[in-house]
């Protein structure tokens, strides 16, 4: 799954850290998220969506199979 993670995260100029404190995990749960190493379980993912008031939407983009 593709995420905006760190380009949000540069926006508010937050870091790892702050952002994982903000949504209740580790800051190496927030790196393997933002890599792609770690996909977010629903209630994560709509908590991080919440710490940058965004949608999930425009949060992750879910990967599609190629056609």
């Amino acid at each position: 799954m593709k995420n905006r993670i760190r380009v949000l995260r540069a926006d508010r100029r937050w870091s790892q850290a702050e952002l994982a404190t903000r949504v209740g995990v580790s800051r190496n749960s927030i790196n393997s998220i933002e890599n792609g190493h770690f996909d977010p379980s629903l209630p994560l993912a709509f908590a991080i969506a919440e710490a940058f008031e965004c949608t999930i939407e425009e949060v992750f983009e879910r990967d599609r199979p190629p056609s």
